[in-house]
């Protein structure tokens, strides 16, 4: 092994040995790309098929700290690009990654979130083909950043989008709702609070598979990331020109995720989740689709929570514990810095 440095150094990133040494032993090594060129040339026999689509996304992550309960930024980066992906109706194929890492970042580190990288697009069944690192100095990148991009295949006849709900359209979300953002919070240790919370980080894609083969005429869904499960209803319901009507009663959440909102005067519903989306479906197929859900790992928590009706297009409303009713407006400013 030719790298024995412990920590990265500037030179790493100085396109000589170094540089050479870092890439192929921490990422090639691991990622196994086709190939050491400078871009990934690519084939599947998805990509043949009359009617099929290419689906496209890119995403940065930054969070602090690097490893939490439950993942690590780069469990987090595969995750969200595979989801992005994978609420779209498309099926992932190929990522890239690129990392931008700070002078003094452990390479013990870097493997261990590279590994963590690797099997999580492996177990989607996706790969990570193409990637770059760049060194900064020391308070430039807060140890690490990544930045990865996803292509995926939408099979013929599948279209999902936010436009496409109609009133009448069940909302169902698929598990607990802030564990990621809740336990960012407590893993930072800003706080004398201990909470035994994970996060939900974790690929959606065989999740949504199974709700499209059971409930065909799905019209939308959306990992409810930044902004929670608020500004995914409030995208949707724009986009479609829809209202939307949900009960508090029946949002699913981890009592330690309520106490540590009232404690901290946070609104639960703008906290961030990086492994639950909703979805709204035809009410003929809502107990389909939700069966579907329960019917998986990752969907096991799901519940039906709303539906969207012809009333106030564009806005969403919350039936509380108490009977009343509130808007659900978009985050104004941000509760939690670098949660995703």
């Amino acid at each position: 092994m030719a790298l024995r440095d412990t920590h990265v150094t500037l030179a790493h990133g100085g396109g000589g040995k170094a540089m050479r040494d870092l890439v192929e032993e921490v990422f090639a090594r691991v990622f196994e790309p086709p190939g050491m060129e400078d871009q990934a040339r690519l084939m599947d026999a998805a990509l043949a098929e009359p009617g099929a689509r290419l689906a496209f996304t890119t995403d940065s992550f930054v969070v602090t700290p690097l490893e939490f309960p439950g993942g690590d930024i780069g469990k987090l980066a595969v995750c969200g690009t595979l989801n992005d992906l994978a609420v779209g109706g498309a099926r992932p194929l190929w990522l890239s990654a690129a990392f931008i890492i700070e002078e003094g970042c452990e390479i013990a580190l870097l493997a261990r979130v590279a590994g963590t990288m690797a099997r999580e697009a492996a177990a989607a069944g996706a790969r990570i083909v193409t990637g770059d690192t760049k060194v900064v100095g020391r308070g430039a990148a807060d140890g690490l950043f990544v930045t990865t991009a996803g292509i995926g295949v939408i099979p013929p006849g599948r279209d999902l989008g936010a436009a496409r709900i109609r009133p009448g359209d069940v909302a169902i979300v698929s598990g607990r709702l802030g564990d990621h953002g809740a336990a960012i919070l407590a893993a930072r240790g800003d706080l004398a609070l201990s909470t035994d919370l994970i996060s939900d980080c974790r690929s959606l894609a065989g999740l949504m598979e199974a709700v499209i083969r059971a409930a065909p005429g799905t019209s939308a869904a959306r990992d409810a990331t930044r902004g929670g499960l608020a500004a995914a209803l409030n995208e949707m319901a724009e986009a479609a020109g829809v209202g939307v009507e949900i009960e508090e009663n029946a949002l699913p959440m981890a009592e330690e995720v309520r106490g540590l909102c009232e404690i901290l005067g946070l609104d639960p519903l703008y906290l961030a989740n990086e492994g639950t989306l909703v979805a709204f479906v035809p009410e003929d197929q809502a107990e389909a689709a939700l069966a579907a859900m329960r019917g998986t790992e990752a969907g096991r928590g799901a519940v039906i929570i709303g539906r969207a009706v012809s009333a106030h297009p564009g806005r969403v409303t919350m039936t509380t514990l108490f009977g009343g009713s509130r808007i659900v407006d978009m985050l104004v400013g941000e509760q939690l810095p670098r949660i995703c």
